[in-house]
């Protein structure tokens, strides 16, 4: 593994520096950054160049996403980093031709419905029905958690379609219209007070039968693609550098509260907390270094998608801790005049619990490691 990105890599970093500068600001006056993305060729510039990317190498696109989670700018949309690579690798050429370009334009948005009430960690599980009946298939069930689906125009969404079969194997992968009659979308408010996630209802919704991917009966295979592609970004690594290192700047800048003077930095036991936190975001970033390396060799990370995935969205915790632990009862506050940092530190804490569940519980992607990893038994 080279520890090294080429004079071309690094001159896009710059780029893609200047470009955030420009035009990231501009987002809060109701432009879509996203759709700027798509027009330089941005969103999906590791497709290849027939399905309208630009066949740009995985640490060219690794660099890219690293600036992107670090400056905390929208860099992906779902469509462009999960839904489209897995229709390149299981779809039909009508559905390529039919998601991809608008896909590339950041004409389409898309929602996963994956878990269901009974069925997170274990996804296969899942009971959400589909029927066929003529050129379409019925559906009906429940999906929850899922992201953005007040405002999807599409959904993945996975439903048993041979309830006789093993439970791994009598699953099927569709493309939903959101529009279609017999769906219904209810918000679930979180911890933070936001609504990013939803419940989503089917009662005899009727899919056009040219909708599956891949093959009827053996869509847990083409999602556990789709789900590699979630757990291998570098954002859920490098998501939470910026907010650290503006933690680290503030206890450098603050006076301890007791006799023995210095800023809270001087002390020995923040200062070991923050070391280690710096120490295991550097740790966390070649791990994912090596999942986009990997990529780039042709080889397929499964496992090792899912140890930076659980390292990052643990790490995220622990630096939720140490930041809170840093600040004191101030870190603790939402806004005013008494929120260090604006506030930000106990919203990241409040938002980390949900990072080791989404994109597969710390338990599954354990699992994952230990059977694929290192060879050991099912238990």
């Amino acid at each position: 593994m080279e520890f090294r990105f080429s004079a071309e890599d690094e001159a896009f970093r710059q780029e893609v520096r200047a470009f955030i500068r420009a035009e990231l600001p501009k987002v809060r006056e109701g432009e879509s950054f996203t759709k700027k993305l798509a027009a330089r060729g941005w969103l999906t510039m590791s497709w290849p160049k027939e399905y309208g990317g630009q066949g740009a190498p995985h640490l060219r696109q690794l660099v890219y996403n690293e600036e992107m989670a670090y400056h905390r700018a929208p860099g992906q949309t779902m469509g462009a980093d999960r839904v489209g690579p897995t229709l390149i690798l299981f779809g039909t050429e009508e559905q390529k031709a039919q998601f991809l370009p608008a896909i590339a334009r950041d004409e389409m948005t898309w929602c996963q419905g994956f878990s269901e009430p009974g069925s997170g960690s274990d996804l296969a599980s899942l009971q959400t029905r589909a029927v066929r009946d003529g050129d379409c298939w019925v559906i009906n069930g429940q999906k929850i958690w899922t992201s953005n689906a007040q405002r999807a125009d599409y959904m993945i969404l996975l439903a048993r379609t041979d309830p006789d079969a093993p439970k791994h194997r009598g699953i099927t992968y569709f493309l939903v219209d959101m529009k279609l009659p017999g769906i219904t979308v209810r918000p679930l408010v979180q911890m933070t007070g936001q609504a990013g996630f939803n419940e989503v209802f089917f009662d005899d919704v009727r899919v056009p039968a040219n909708m599956v991917v891949g093959e009827v009966n053996r869509g847990w295979y083409v999602s556990t693609a789709t789900l590699d592609f979630e757990r291998s970004g570098i954002g859920r690594v490098i998501g939470g550098l910026r907010t650290f290192e503006e933690v680290v700047a503030y206890a450098k800048a603050t006076p301890a509260r007791d006799s023995g003077g210095g800023t809270l930095f001087d002390r020995a036991p923040v200062r070991l907390a923050l070391a280690d936190v710096a120490l295991s975001f550097e740790v966390g970033r070649l791990m994912s270094y090596r999942v986009a390396w990997m990529q780039s060799r042709g080889l397929v990370p499964n496992y090792e998608a899912s140890m930076a995935k659980t390292f990052g969205t643990e790490l995220h915790q622990r630096m939720a801790r140490v930041a809170y632990t840093t600040l004191g009862l101030r870190g603790q506050v939402l806004g005013g005049a008494w929120a260090p940092l604006d506030g930000q530190i106990p919203v990241t804490v409040l938002q980390a619990v949900a990072l080791t569940i989404a994109a597969g519980t710390s338990e599954i992607n354990r699992n994952i490691i230990a059977t694929r990893g290192l060879g050991l038994p099912r238990g």
